[in-house]
């Protein structure tokens, strides 16, 4: 996971025939009804950290995401993030004697460029005004995805590590029939049976105020586990590279149970806002480092006509589409 749970690589309410509603700032035009968008727009029907969090942060964006499919910019950050992960993930193909940071360093230009196959896109990351390759900033760029990876060193010793799963895809429905998916960047399984899960970031540890997004995740993927094996994982590991930081939590059954109240009622939310094509923005400073300002409401913008059909229940109103405390 890392940089993303969902891996590869992201309002006005309305009437029918596109007529604008007064709903606000949420307020946005609507497909007529059993009509669908070119592409073929469905609704969501699971639930993962990143798509949980964006939700949190900004229903509009979730819409954006799931629904709309909008595309975004790849960012240097995100796909440095993605060439350390396969660092990381691909040191342990080789005997543990040979999991040396000089290996590990050299494996990052050939992960870069197995990537840019798959994603020649990526190239313009690294081109220059006119449109040429800047191979100075692509060095560089390079030469800090190397310094992230040789930090995991101090952090964790490879030579004493046999992950028992990398980049494992875990999923489960619950009991209300939520699924829940997500990918779990390392999972270790000690002789005494105990289950760490681990997962790389490239960033810096946030301050204690700003931890439990985090731990968010790392819950959700606890919760996964848990309703899969019927234990609960002892140990939930964060490995921040941009900092030097471990940061470790170790959860219990209530935590567990409080995070699946939690995802339920903002599956809940997401259901009603699906239904009622209530996307509300909710402005944070994060909004600066979005890619959707041209069709955000907040910045003057128009969303895109809604893809998918409303069907406003009785007693729906107010609160469609927002994300509060749970």
């Amino acid at each position: 996971m890392g940089t993303s749970t969902e891996r590869a690589g992201a309002a006005t309410q309305g009437g029918q025939g596109g007529q604008p509603a007064t709903g606000g700032p949420g307020a946005q035009r609507m497909a007529p009804e059993g009509e669908r968008a070119a592409g073929g727009a469905q609704p969501p029907v699971a639930l993962s950290p990143s798509r949980a969090s964006d939700f949190m942060q900004c229903p509009l964006l979730y819409r954006f995401r799931v629904i709309d499919k909008l595309p975004e910019k790849p960012s240097a950050a995100a796909t440095r993030g993605t060439v350390v992960h396969a660092v990381l993930e691909r040191l342990f193909d080789a005997p543990a004697a040979e999991r040396t940071a000089p290996g590990a360093r050299a494996m990052v230009p050939g992960e870069w460029e197995k990537l840019l196959a798959k994603r020649p896109e990526l190239a313009e990351l690294f081109t220059d005004g006119a449109g040429g390759a800047d191979g100075e900033r692509l060095a560089v760029w390079l030469a800090e995805a190397e310094a992230l990876v040789e930090r995991w060193f101090s952090l964790e010793d490879p030579t004493r590590l046999e992950p028992a799963e990398r980049e494992l895809y875990v999923e489960t429905v619950l009991e209300s029939g939520l699924q829940l998916r997500g990918f779990v960047d390392r999972v270790d399984i000690a002789p005494t049976g105990e289950v760490r899960i681990v997962d790389y970031k490239t960033g810096k540890a946030p301050r204690p105020q700003f931890a439990e997004g985090a731990l968010f995740q790392m819950k959700f993927y606890a919760l996964v586990m848990w309703r899969r094996s019927g234990t609960v994982p002892r140990r939930l590991q964060l490995v921040y590279l941009g900092s030097g930081d471990l940061v470790t939590y170790d959860p219990t059954e209530a935590d567990l149970r409080g995070v699946e109240r939690k995802l339920l009622a903002l599956w809940e939310a997401i259901q009603l806002a699906t239904r009622t094509g209530d996307w509300r923005p909710r402005p944070t400073k994060l909004c600066g480092w979005c890619d959707h300002q041209a069709h955000c409401p907040e910045f003057g913008g128009t969303p895109p006509v809604y893809p998918l059909a409303v069907r406003p229940a009785a007693g729906e109103g107010g609160e469609q589409g927002r994300m509060g405390t749970i």
